[in-house]
């Protein structure tokens, strides 16, 4: 049946502009599940269900089964799903979604295109057209932005952009959120998830040896005259000279080196972007160096008294850790208390080596 001429007119209208964000933008087709793939979009009520095991299940399969269309690695997925968690965690009000398992938080604007007049667009057609980022990764012929699939599939089409080289992760990251901070923590995610092949690395360890010949007590927030007035931002714990520092997570060695207030410091982030501080050291673990990857409880250094001065000044005050730690909002860090938290991963440490020895009694 012949069309009437203003029906072909629309239609070859349409073609037009959907050719156009073709070869403007590009298109990545969207995947087709098979009968037997999993349904990995999750409702907020079976959420609440599910145990932080299966949660983090769920995801690394969204992961792989992304990857697997796209060849995007599942660890740069997953690293960048779980930076935008911890920008959630602390920006609750300007990134509010509805529960999924993705974190990944693009609003409309990004979602569907600047200058689409029609800001809950959800046809990945016309979305392309105005150079919007959402596709329709679940295969139901919608890209909606709180659907777990169409979100990560979009942010892995927005990578192949670029091209799936090292440098082109960076470059597709700085180009996302332009600000090099965020280039570095995901960089540094990704590389702990390529290493340990897991989402669960949660652990923590107590940063002395679980023994009787240390103390400490809350001194966050104290005030502190050596090189101007401060506050204190963090906890000290007060040990014999040489007592081994370990890792209290799993990380990255960010920052090592002198600092005229810490002395021999070093600085760990975890994949919960919160920056572990260990100051005053007498030395540190000598194969450690920048951009190493640690475990709860490795060795890293030494207590001491090193600080408050130039490089390697020592016994200005009595031989401790200072311990703190920092959480990033994406452009800034603040400290926050670690007493809770050290008197926490000590008491599951020592309830740990006391079952351990029942267990072998």
């Amino acid at each position: 049946m012949r069309l009437s001429v203003s029906k072909l007119s629309i239609t070859r209208r349409s073609i037009i502009c959907a050719a156009a964000a073709v070869i403007t933008f590009g298109t990545i087709a969207s995947p087709t599940w098979g009968s037997s793939s999993p349904t990995l979009t999750q409702s907020a009520e079976s959420l609440d269900k599910l145990s932080r095991e299966e949660i983090l299940t769920s995801r690394k399969k969204l992961y792989e089964s992304i990857a697997a269309v796209t060849h995007i690695p599942w660890y740069r997925l997953a690293a960048i799903d779980q930076y935008e968690h911890t920008l959630t965690k602390v920006h609750p009000k300007d990134r509010h979604h509805p529960a999924r398992l993705t974190g990944i938080f693009m609003n409309e604007p990004v979602w569907t295109g600047l200058f689409n007049p029609d800001q809950s667009d959800s046809n990945p057609r016309s979305i392309s057209i105005f150079n919007g980022y959402g596709k329709d990764g679940s295969g139901d012929g919608q890209a909606d932005m709180n659907n777990d699939m169409d979100v990560l599939y979009s942010m892995a089409s927005y990578l192949l952009r670029y091209g799936q080289s090292e440098d082109d992760f960076s470059i597709a990251l700085w180009e996302y959120y332009h600000n090099s901070r965020s280039v570095q923590r995901i960089r540094q995610f990704s590389k702990l998830y390529e290493k340990f092949h897991t989402l669960d690395l949660s652990g923590h360890a107590f940063p002395l040896p679980i023994s009787d010949s240390y103390a400490y007590r809350s001194t966050w927030g104290t005030g502190r005259s050596w090189g101007g007035y401060r506050i204190h931002e963090g906890t000290d714990i007060f040990a014999p000279y040489g007592m081994p520092v370990r890792s209290t997570c799993y990380g990255i060695v960010e920052l090592k080196g002198w600092n005229p207030f810490g002395g021999w410091r070093i600085g760990i982030r975890d994949l919960d972007n919160r920056y572990h501080y260990y100051a005053h050291l007498q030395g540190y673990e000598k194969n450690l160096k920048q951009g190493d990857i640690v475990l709860p409880g490795q060795t890293i250094g030494w207590v001491g008294s090193s600080g408050y001065g130039k490089p390697g000044t020592q016994g200005k005050f009595p031989p401790h850790l200072h311990y703190g730690i920092y959480r990033d909002s994406g452009l800034v860090e603040w400290s926050f208390d670690p007493y809770p938290l050290l008197r926490h991963w000590e008491t599951e440490e020592r309830q740990a080596i006391k079952k351990s020895k029942k267990g072998t009694s």
